[in-house]
């Protein structure tokens, strides 16, 4: 039997591929984007099913499953915690599944999924579809899953490295109904962008004295770090290289300007390596769209912190919501609240900490709610989660500077903590400091 043969025997509607879905079942989505008719046919069945425990590892589609009423049909739980889904966590109606560096890759840990729902791209001549914008771990849970669901798209781009499957590796496709929506009107998290603030500003001109020549660089997705590619700041370097969780959108832009060559990284050289690349603009994603520059691998090889330091000259640019005067770094959670999730971060932190040359930089804007609360605090709130200790954590810039904290005492970095601290809290937080770390 040729692949079109029997990629056309697998063909069903969304209806009828629905119907392997039993009450009780767990079911899972891939990383990126729901397939948009596949979870409709599956709330459609709402009415005949129970007890559906369903995990979503990045939430991105506003589904009727994460409003109150629904809770006999589906137990949900999140991977990452993303707007959509926010106020169900809030409200303790859904949990959050804690994830490691590379816990997801040892299946004595993984619970066993019944149902794997995905996007795909249409197949290619050779019978292979395509991922598209991200990869993350879904070749292993294609593999793992019991029956595996395919929603397939002429509209998802194309990458090189491993962001492909064979069609004899899923059991049912159904065709996706186009929705109108535009690649790139979001940014890697799903939310409107409207440009960066004087604040997020400042802080990009302060790490772009940082970033040398023929670094090779990772950035975070989310609060001020994201940013930073789109500020300019960049511009003026020569042969930067990328090894990056995601690629937010400017990061293509860096490469069509010639900014990003990747000439002098370790590993991969000539290549820009991720294992997602959406949130861009649509011109930065149809350049990366078969362009052999950009290569996706699994997420098992992209944050293993062995080969991030690998690297020589690794530099890690995250956000954080908020750190302590010993260096304690908060970006999930602030108290109880989980308001984000773990992502790559530790993860660069421990490369860029393994990498000769390396630099971990912590962003951060220096206050939250309209300046009434400061960021960097004595110690953090009670529950709050620590997503990088201490020993870990190196470089911090606020718009107010940057703070080197390596190889410094608790009391000295205290006192870099609190130089870029707002004005308005610098001297309780010196008094803090002085009752925390005496001299």
């Amino acid at each position: 039997m040729s692949w079109q043969d029997e990629y056309r025997k697998k063909m069903v509607t969304p209806e009828e591929a629905v119907q392997v879905i039993k009450s009780g079942d767990r079911i899972a989505f891939a990383y990126g984007l729901e397939p948009n008719d596949l979870s409709l046919a599956l709330l459609a069945r709402s009415g005949e099913l129970k007890n559906i425990k369903l995990y979503v590892p990045a939430p991105g589609r506003d589904f009727p499953w994460y409003e109150p009423g629904w809770e006999d049909t589906f137990e949900v739980s999140v991977g990452y915690i993303l707007p959509v889904a926010r106020k169900m966590i809030e409200e303790r109606r859904a949990d959050y599944m804690v994830s490691g560096l590379l816990w997801a890759e040892d299946p004595k840990v993984r619970e066993p999924v019944d149902v794997l729902l995905i996007y795909l791209s249409t197949p290619d001549e050779h019978g292979y579809c395509s991922f598209g914008a991200s990869l993350w771990d879904k070749k292993k849970a294609i593999q793992e899953a019991r029956i595996v669901l395919a929603e397939v798209s002429p509209d998802l781009i194309r990458t090189r490295g491993e962001n492909y499957i064979h069609i004899s590796e899923i059991d049912y496709f159904v065709e996706h109904t186009p929705t109108g929506n535009v690649p790139g009107a979001t940014d890697i998290l799903g939310r409107q962008t409207s440009g960066a603030s004087a604040v997020e500003k400042a802080i990009a001109e302060h790490v772009g004295g940082i970033v040398q020549d023929g670094d090779t660089f990772e950035v975070g997705v989310g609060g001020a770090a994201e940013w930073i590619l789109q500020t300019g700041v960049l511009d003026t370097k020569n042969d930067l290289g990328v090894h990056s969780e995601n690629l937010p959108r400017g990061m293509a832009s860096l490469v069509m300007k010639g900014v990003i060559t990747g000439r002098h990284k370790t590993i991969n050289p000539g290549k820009v390596v991720s294992t997602a690349c959406g949130g861009g603009t649509k011109a930065e994603m149809d350049f990366i769209n078969s362009n052999p520059v950009f290569e996706l691998y699994p997420s098992s090889y992209v944050l293993e912190p062995r080969v991030i330091g690998a690297h020589d000259n690794m530099v890690a640019i995250n956000s954080a919501l908020a750190i302590d005067l010993t260096g304690q770094i908060a970006a999930e959670s602030l108290g109880s609240t989980m308001v984000s999730g773990t992502g790559g971060q530790l993860a660069f932190a421990m490369g860029a900490t393994l990498s000769k040359g390396g630099r971990n930089i912590t962003v951060l804007r220096s206050t939250a709610k309209n300046g009434s609360l400061s960021r960097i605090v004595p110690q953090l709130d009670a529950g709050t989660i620590v997503s990088v200790p201490r020993n870990l954590s190196d470089v911090v810039v606020t718009e107010y500077g940057v703070a080197r904290l390596k190889g410094k005492t608790q009391r000295q970095r205290a006192m870099e903590l609190i130089s870029i601290a707002h004005p308005d809290f610098r001297v309780e937080l010196t008094k803090e400091a002085n009752r925390l770390f005496s001299p």
